[in-house]
């Protein structure tokens, strides 16, 4: 087991035969839980909140259909593209100082975002949110590993954690359509404010100071190669279903993206400090475990997107409306948090994290069929599903992939889970986001009316979802532990 990163060095003097004391980073460790895990609520929030908002800025900012995808993908960009980099700034500068410089300037950016005057400010502000968040992220999860070092209580740490996560995604959903509706498009940025000054306070009072970090050399060419790839990576899948797979652009960036992942493999592999150590993956929890995430990344972001729309041009919901109507998906997400632990505890990680899957699918596949059928048989309970199976989900693919990792990699380790999460939600949304544009263009011009011709379109996405969440439990069940 690791120790945390305050173990005294006074331990070798216990005496023979005693227990070593589990000592933490902080003695109210459960409210350092939850502040972290409030500051991770908002960057996975600040993915999806603007979704519903995005009309609203298009008409004040005076802003294309093409330039508004670019408020979602100038975030998406820097934020999957450092997620890497990020996690092991963490492991070499101390994870509480690189998590504090993340959630100053992402509150300073959120700021700047709310009080854009035209749309080269507001891009600009969100692709300095998206990389202030890829320090954010990966130091809190590290944090969270070094706060509960025993697996019990990491369990529990854990699904409020995966809960937190998922509930992201689905608030914002509900909160987008909350605060447009009522205070306006620049709320949904202003609210980062203060709860990030909230967390800049807290966090100093409840998790000690960092230790010294090592003096081992950044790799700089490997972080080079991984960070442009991966932002190449998901440029291309961002850009590729409005602009064409065959453009030049995607593909040009899709080669570049190549490129400069295979330099980066290269690289790795003669590097004498490399920033992700291929042993890393021997650890066939963590491997599963991000393979996991991919694909439940994918289904996420493809999921509530599909949903903002879904709701508004085919049940012809508004946006106040739309958002409230995801509250029961929500609420699930949070009650599964207190339950998933004690199932583990019975049945075991990768059971319970396939039967979640399942559920996740089952709902959607229910909600996909169900169509107009009404609004409790037909939204309010499938929803229910989906959260359940969406909240157990991310509880326990986010605590197989940390599982057994050291201290020394809990950066990595955070970095690789969010790395995951945000490739896998730009190819997801590229592929089955293209899949129903396809089939919503062919029944417009086979003579349906447009809403039919878009519920079939998203009946394709929704049972694509569906199969993403299969293929998670496949995953888990091939890839086994050694």
């Amino acid at each position: 087991m690791e120790h945390s990163t305050s173990t005294l060095a006074a331990t070798s003097a216990q005496p023979t035969g005693q227990p070593i004391p589990q000592t933490t980073r902080s003695t109210h460790r459960w409210l350092a839980l939850a502040v972290l895990a409030l500051a991770q609520f908002l960057v996975v929030l600040d993915a999806s909140i603007v979704n519903i908002a995005l009309p609203t800025v298009g008409a004040a900012l005076g802003l294309s259909t093409a330039a508004l995808a670019w408020v979602v993908t100038a975030y998406v960009l820097p934020f999957g593209g450092l997620l890497l980099l990020g996690g092991r700034l963490a492991d070499r500068f101390g994870h509480r100082r690189v998590f504090l410089i993340g959630v100053a300037g992402f509150a300073a950016a959120s700021l700047a975002a709310g009080l854009s005057v035209d749309g080269t400010m507001l891009l600009a502000a969100r692709a300095v949110q998206g990389a202030f968040a890829a320090l954010l992220a990966p130091a809190s999860l590290a944090l969270l590993t070094q706060l509960f070092p025993d697996s019990a209580a990491r369990g529990k740490a854990l699904g409020l954690w995966g809960a937190v996560a998922g509930m992201g995604s689905a608030a914002g959903v509900l909160l987008g359509g909350v605060l447009t509706a009522s205070f306006g498009w620049s709320s949904v940025f202003f609210v980062n404010v203060p709860v990030g000054i909230l967390v800049l306070v807290a966090i100093p009072l409840l998790i000690t100071r960092d230790r010294r970090g090592t003096a081992e050399r950044m790799d700089a060419a490997g972080a080079a190669t991984a960070t442009l790839g991966l932002a190449a990576a998901v440029a291309a899948l961002s850009e590729g279903g409005s602009l064409g797979w065959t453009s030049p652009i995607v593909l040009g960036l899709g080669v570049a993206a190549l490129a400069l992942l295979t330099a980066f493999v290269l690289i790795e592999r003669r590097a004498a400090h490399p920033l992700l150590p291929f042993a890393f993956f021997r650890n066939r929890d963590a491997l599963a475990g991000n393979i996991v995430m991919l694909l439940v990344g994918g289904s996420t972001v493809a999921l509530f997107f599909a949903l903002s729309v879904y709701l508004q041009e085919v049940l012809h919901l508004d946006a106040l409306s739309a958002g409230l109507s995801q509250l029961p998906l929500a609420l699930a997400l949070v009650g599964i948090a207190g339950v998933v632990p004690a199932v583990v505890s019975r049945v075991g990680l990768r059971p319970t994290l396939t039967g979640a899957l399942v559920v996740l699918g089952a709902g959607v596949v229910w909600f996909a069929l169900a169509g107009t059928t009404g609004f409790v048989a037909g939204l309010v309970l499938p929803s229910i599903v989906i959260g359940l199976g969406l909240g157990a989900t991310f509880v326990t693919a986010t605590q197989l992939a940390v599982r057994g990792v050291g201290e020394s990699d809990s950066g990595l380790a955070s970095g690789l889970v969010n790395t995951a999460q945000q490739i896998g939600g730009a190819l997801g949304l590229a592929v089955l986001g293209g899949i129903a544009s396809a089939q919503t263009a062919a029944l417009l011009a086979a003579g349906s009316g447009a809403t039919a011709a878009t519920a079939g379109g998203f009946l394709l996405l929704f049972l694509g979802v569906a199969l993403l969440a299969v293929l998670g439990a496949a995953v888990t069940a091939l890839v086994r532990s050694r």
